[in-house]
């Protein structure tokens, strides 16, 4: 995934996938953030990928499926919700220890003001094994 026209990360228009933001470290890179974003539901309010991100509790572990690669595993270290306007730009760093970022919508959801007014961040830490 890339950036809009407005200066925005794009999102998959299709809720059943994640996206991985191509101008940041790929999934089980040795270094930096690898960023993916998805949807927590559609338009008809059918689940999205990250809808179980919901779920997810520090030490729980996550699999990201690269083609023509092993997956790469991470544990969940922290979860936070921040408004929309507010991804620390943590988020997107290229260098650093390795970490894995998944970004998704939160509530609250008010659809006259374009929908979900937050975003729920997951980061995860590398495993090995």
């Amino acid at each position: 995934m890339g950036i809009t026209e407005a200066g925005d990360m794009a999102i998959p228009s299709d809720p059943t996938v994640a996206g991985w933001y191509r101008f940041g470290p790929a999934p089980g890179s040795d270094h930096g953030s690898s960023v993916l974003v998805g949807h927590v539901d559609s338009d008809t309010g059918a689940l999205g990928e990250f809808a179980s991100l919901y779920d997810v509790e520090p030490g729980d572990r996550v699999e990201v499926q690269r083609a023509g690669a092993e997956p790469a595993g991470y544990r969940i270290t922290a979860r936070s919700t921040v408004p929309k306007d507010a991804i620390p730009a943590s988020a997107f760093r290229r260098s650093g220890p390795p970490v894995l970022t998944l970004i998704t919508c939160a509530p609250p959801f008010v659809p006259r003001d374009g929908g979900y007014q937050a975003n729920l961040i997951v980061t995860a830490e590398p495993v090995t094994g």
